[in-house]
């Protein structure tokens, strides 16, 4: 008895308090009307956003899954089953490719910036903003400079290799500005604790920093990974068009990005397309996922 006694006081106390608060708020808005406006106008934002990710995720997931067939999943493509296969294991090989060439660049260049230039440098400053300029530049211009760079003048031609390193540029911005942003939030007490325990420069950075930072960075490189399986423009310039398994890295290739608008170009395949559109949607889900997972066990490792 007195244990429910005790509840029911606890939950009265509870209700005055939540009471007594929205009043409050009441009484703030209505001395300032406009900070009524806006939190009106925050709610309908964040309504109208979640309505149209949820709109697309259902679109998307009721036009294609009735058409995931299993001729979509056959191991060989042809012009009659049109199958994604090939093109999801180029996806998958020129996301890890291009990652394993940006990841650790964009992540030393912003330890470079954040931990060893001298702050208000100048040249700092010209790097910084030259990178938040490639990161807008259209992934159309990254691919025409793939096909005159690395295709042409290298003489890859059309390959897996010169996909992966156009889109490795495309992407080594977003990841330098979100470690550096990611580095800036650990607290300069950090630093001080590790140095006055007689650890140098680098122990520092690469104990104490870094896996204060891996939150952030991940999530630049989530970004990343998102861009890179969804980018089709820059691909048809430097990795190619072609239904196949890569041979070589010099092998010409097809990702689902790709393969979706192959396939809703020609008119051919729309069944197909909306399937594949299915496919790599649950992709990314699952790269997002196991990069989260990723990122906590050498949190625990490092830490």
């Amino acid at each position: 008895m007195a244990v429910k006694e005790k509840t029911a006081v606890n939950a009265e106390n509870i209700q005055a308090i939540n009471t007594v608060t929205f009043k409050q708020k009441m009484l703030q808005y209505k001395n300032h009307p406009s900070s009524l406006v806006l939190l009106i106008l925050v709610i309908l934002c964040a309504v109208i956003t979640v309505g149209a990710l949820l709109f697309l995720i259902a679109y998307i997931l009721v036009q294609g899954i009735p058409n995931l067939t299993p001729e979509l999943f056959s191991l060989e493509y042809n012009s009659e089953n049109a199958s994604l296969m090939p093109a999801l294991l180029n996806t998958v090989l020129i996301t890890a490719i291009s990652l394993v060439i940006a990841v650790p660049l964009g992540i030393f260049a912003a330890i470079y910036l954040v931990e060893y230039a001298k702050r208000g440098n100048k040249l700092v400053s010209m790097v910084r903003m030259t990178a938040e300029t490639l990161s807008g530049i259209p992934s159309i211009v990254y691919g025409l400079f793939g096909m005159l760079f690395f295709v042409t003048t290298l003489g890859w031609g059309n390959s897996l290799i010169a996909g992966s390193c156009t889109l490795a540029i495309m992407i080594l911005p977003l990841i330098m500005r979100t470690t550096e942003e990611a580095l800036n939030t650990v607290p300069d007490s950090f630093r001080e604790g590790s140095f006055g325990l007689g650890a140098g420069k680098l122990r520092t950075v690469f104990r104490v920093i870094l896996p204060t930072a891996v939150p952030g960075i991940l999530s630049g490189v989530i970004l990343a990974i998102g861009r890179i399986v969804g980018e089709s423009a820059a691909l048809i310039y430097t990795a190619g068009t072609i239904a196949q398994y890569p041979k070589d890295i010099f092998s010409s290739t097809r990702t689902l990005s790709v393969h979706m608008y192959l396939c809703t170009n020609e008119g051919l395949h729309t069944s197909q397309a909306y399937g594949t559109a299915v496919v790599l949607l649950v992709l990314v889900v699952i790269i997002n996922a196991l990069s989260s997972f990723a990122a906590k066990k050498l949190t625990k490792k490092m830490g």
